[in-house]
C-alpha cells in the first residue's frame, strides 16, 4: 500500500522487451537505499516488485496485463518516474489509502497556470468517472490529488508549484497520458451496495 506522496522523481535507465512483458531498471537512489528483493515500489502510481537492487538502481518485471493497464509501455531509457516505496504501519498517511492497482489511462487535456497553481484538465476513461467525485482524492502518475472540478468525461487537479516542481506532472502537457487510480473505498462501497440489492431482490 502506498500514500501517494512521491519521495523521488526517478530516471528509467533500461527497458527490455520479453515475449508477453517487459523489464525495467530505474534509477532511485532514496527508494533502494533501503530496499530488498521483493519489496514493493510505486513506478508512476503502478506498484511494481523489486527483483534486483543495485548501486541505487532496481529492476521489475512489468507483465502484460499491467502493460495494457498502464502507461509504463511508453516508458524509454531516460523518462522520469515518480517513485514511492511502500508505506509502513507507523508511517504517516499523509495522502490517500493508494493501492497501486492503475484503473486506467488517461490524457491531459489542458494545463492552465495561474498566480500561485496550475489546472490540470484529464479525461476520464469510460466507467471510472461514477468512482470520482469533486473534493474527493485520486492518483494521477501515483501522486495524491484532490478533485477541483468535474464532468462526465473529465475531471480538473489543481498542482501547486511544489507538486510540478518534484513530480512527473510539472513536464507534462495536453497529449500525455497518464496512469489512474480511483479511490478504492468507492469500489467497495458499490459492491456492497450491488449485492445488498440483490439480497434484497432475492428476499422480496
Amino acid at each position: 500500500m502506498f500514500t501517494g506522496i512521491v519521495e523521488e522523481l526517478g530516471e528509467v535507465v533500461a527497458v527490455e522487451e520479453l515475449a508477453d512483458a517487459s523489464r525495467l531498471t530505474v534509477r532511485g537512489p532514496l527508494v533502494t537505499s533501503d530496499a530488498g528483493h521483493g519489496d514493493s515500489i510505486s513506478v508512476n502510481g503502478v506498484c511494481l516488485t523489486v527483483v534486483k537492487n543495485v548501486g541505487g538502481t532496481f529492476t521489475a518485471d512489468v507483465m502484460a496485463e499491467t502493460l495494457r493497464r498502464s502507461s509504463l509501455g511508453v516508458l524509454a531509457p531516460g523518462s522520469p518516474v515518480n517513485l514511492e516505496r511502500a508505506v509502513r504501519v507507523q508511517d504517516r498517511l499523509g495522502g490517500h489509502v493508494v493501492q497501486g492497482h492503475v484503473d486506467g489511462t488517461g490524457e491531459i487535456l489542458a494545463v492552465t497556470p495561474d498566480e500561485h497553481w496550475t489546472v490540470v484538465r484529464v479525461s476520464l476513461p469510460d466507467g471510472l468517472g461514477r468512482y470520482v467525485v469533486e473534493k474527493g482524492s485520486i492518483t494521477v502518475d501515483g501522486v495524491s490529488l484532490t478533485v477541483s472540478a468535474i464532468e462526465d468525461e473529465w475531471f480538473e487537479i489543481s498542482l501547486i508549484p511544489t507538486t510540478l516542481g518534484l513530480t512527473t506532472l510539472g513536464a507534462k502537457g495536453p497529449g500525455d497520458p497518464v496512469n489512474l487510480e480511483v479511490d478504492v473505498i468507492a469500489k467497495h462501497v458499490e459492491k456492497l451496495l450491488r449485492a445488498g440489492l440483490r439480497t434484497n431482490e432475492g428476499t422480496a
